[in-house]
């Protein structure tokens, strides 16, 4: 696990090499063992190194036998050692041990095509210099992170926004046009950013910057695709089973490739606790887990890790975090975030990685069982009110108004919340039904209502999750769900994983998102996913492996107080924060207007959580990247630092 950043120009800008330092230094917290340059006419490569498979011979940027071809790379190549014989038998020569060598003897031999022989999380660059050719590749599900800037004279790229901003030719804007799908889902979905001009290299794509008659020109291209129900397993139940377990052992245990210390996270759901129990089959010593709590014992889930740290045996280790320490490390995160953060589980992540960074160096972790299985709760009650709504749309409109009625006057506001998540309150298309219902942070027309800017009035927030779901319209609607949460929900999930982990300068791996494993699992028809609260097959899997109340215990999903913790009296400096109108949000929405919901979370008539979460990570962004101002929040030495860092110069010119 590395941090790669570079630029390739017909005209690179002056004091390159010291522009190509400041964009490394900035990263270091994701490769502190090591560093490495590549630097000739046109070409700039840096490489930042977290050591951790060929640790005396693997330093980056690394070159071919006759260093005309280099390479600069985040992430991990599982299946190196299969390729190399293959590699070896056509004539390439390996010097190391490193998978990293197996990309540039791969590019040799298959060219834009040999991503496609990859099993792994990576994002890497080849810089060719014979032809003057750049490629750049990410993983099929986005677990490693590529953005870059290219304005059609200067391409820069990245692991991290923040180094793209020391590029001279860049300059910390906020992209207006994705704010609403921001203020909407937590995340921005798109190959977009909040940064105007920086971009994501999307999931399984690649792209290449070719010289052609004295200049620079980038194309992009799509090279896998998750696969869809429309071609479906033809498979019964027991040897669904049986090829489940097999292919779930086979992803976990190539994951273990490692010249380091390896442990897991194990929260004690059946997803990392499974992980833990393969792991702990293929380890003769100590395996070491970790786990994260709060103070507030409701939330918690350390009792559940505890239980499967027992049952499967391993050596365990926790950490409990309360109110000051979640809000206290928010801005520190925000910045290694590059963006607003979406998930509040994003800080404890943060918490335990650091914990387990003073034991090891790699961790396997649960992600992406969810979105394979249908685990999430939302799917299954997406089906029942899709299914209510046939019969429930047929009653009269009196009847159905004056049931809403009712329901809006109830006086708790946990049964109110959960009545109005139901087809009493929904329509029967997606977006009332399944976006409006489970991801928009501001209900109605609420956001319009606030809104100071046009943008925010008319933009499309859904658009992103709308040509996702539109792919297949006559395929199951489960498929349908599954399939666009892959390609807008989970590519935000996997950037909180990288980018907490990475803050801790740890390594994170996530077995379930084996693209090989996802074409099974995603295949598999839906009467095998969803029984049994969902990951019925999963849970028949590895039954033998856990506890049964660890594999069929209700998900909990990771909660976290800050429901309660936003409507406490100490909470007030944020609300007074978030209101302040030399803000980043006064700048877009009408604070007087978020006034009354701050009141109205505090006096618990409404449930603001989504809401205040993300303008509160909002304001912090802006202030870290855009506005540079020291709010008594941030007052401490170690926020100053953090917002000092975050400046950068303003752009010199094209």
């Amino acid at each position: 696990m590395c941090g790669i950043a570079g630029f390739v120009s017909a005209n690179p800008p002056p004091g390159a090499e010291a522009v190509l330092r400041r964009m490394m230094s900035v990263i270091e917290h994701r490769g502190p063992d090591a560093h490495g340059t590549y630097m000739d006419t046109h070409a700039f490569l840096g490489h930042q190194r977290l050591s951790i498979v060929d640790l005396t011979t693997g330093q980056q940027p690394m070159t071919n036998e006759d260093r005309t071809c280099w390479v600069v790379y985040n992430g991990e190549i599982f299946n190196h050692a299969e390729l190399r014989p293959v590699l070896e038998a056509r004539g390439h020569r390996y010097t190391t041990r490193s998978d990293t060598e197996a990309i540039l003897h791969a590019w040799e031999e298959y060219g834009p095509d040999s991503v496609t022989r990859f099993n792994g999380m990576f994002a890497y660059v080849v810089w060719d210099t014979r032809r003057r050719h750049l490629y750049c590749a990410r993983d099929r599900h986005g677990i490693k992170p590529f953005y870059y800037y290219w304005d059609g004279k200067h391409f820069a790229f990245a692991s991290e926004i923040k180094a793209l901003l020391e590029f001279p030719f860049v300059s910390a804007q906020c992209n207006e046009e994705a704010l609403s799908e921001y203020l909407t889902f937590g995340y921005v979905s798109s190959e977009e950013t909040l940064f105007h001009g920086i971009r994501k290299l999307m999931p399984a794509h690649y792209l290449e910057l070719e010289w052609r008659d004295g200049r620079f020109e980038m194309s992009t291209a799509q090279y896998w695709e998750t696969p869809l129900f429309k071609d479906p397993l033809r498979i019964d139940k027991e040897e669904a089973i049986r090829e489940c377990r097999q292919r779930f052992e086979k992803a976990v245990e190539s994951r273990l490739m490692s010249d380091v210390p390896l442990g897991v996270f194990l929260s004690g759901g059946v997803d990392s606790s499974a992980v833990t129990a393969v792991i702990r089959r293929q380890f003769d010593g100590p395996l070491k887990s970790f786990a994260v709590g709060y103070k507030e014992r409701e939330y918690a889930e350390l009792s559940w890790a505890r239980q499967a740290a027992t049952a499967i045996g391993t050596e365990h280790h926790e950490v409990v975090i309360g109110f000051d320490d979640y809000f206290g490390s928010l801005p520190k995160l925000v910045w290694h975030e590059d963006e607003p953060i979406c998930f509040p589980a994003s800080i404890p992540l943060y918490f335990v990685s650091e914990l387990a960074a003073r034991e090891v160096k790699v961790v396997l972790t649960g992600e992406g069982s969810d979105e394979l299985f249908a685990g999430y709760e939302r799917y299954r009650y997406h089906l029942i009110n899709e299914h209510a709504l046939k019969y429930y749309r047929f009653l009269p409109g009196p009847v159905t108004r004056a049931i809403r009625s009712l329901v809006s006057k109830t006086p708790s506001l946990s049964l109110r919340r959960k009545l109005e998540h139901t087809f009493l309150f929904r329509t029967p298309d997606v977006d009332s039904l399944y976006l409006d219902n489970f991801y928009c942070g501001f209900p109605g027309s609420q956001l319009l209502d606030m809104a100071r800017t046009p943008l925010l009035r008319h933009a499309s927030p859904y658009r992103t999750f709308h040509s996702a779901w539109s792919v297949e319209p006559q395929q199951s609607t489960l498929s349908r769900l599954l399939f666009s949460d892959h390609k807008t929900y989970l590519i935000e999930l996997l950037m909180k994983q990288d980018q907490m982990s990475m803050a801790a300068s740890i390594e994170s791996r996530v077995p379930f998102l084996d693209h090989t494993f996802v074409e099974f699992a995603m295949r598999l028809p839906d009467h095998l996913k969803l029984p049994s609260g969902g990951k019925h097959i999963f849970k028949k899997a590895v039954e033998d492996l856990l506890p049964r109340d660890i594999v069929y215990r209700p998900k909990m999903g990771f909660p976290t107080p800050l429901r309660a913790w936003l409507g406490e009296g100490r909470a007030g400096f944020l609300h007074k924060y978030l209101c302040d109108p030399q803000g980043l949000v006064a700048e877009y929405l009408d604070v007087s207007k978020l006034a009354g919901i701050l009141e109205s979370h505090r006096n618990r008539t409404e449930d603001a959580t989504d809401r205040i979460w993300r303008l509160l990570n909002l304001q912090v962004w802006g202030d870290l990247f855009l506005t540079g101002r020291t709010t008594p929040w941030m007052g401490s030495e170690f926020s100053r630092s953090i917002v000092e860092q975050a400046r950068v110069p303003q752009p010199a010119g094209t």
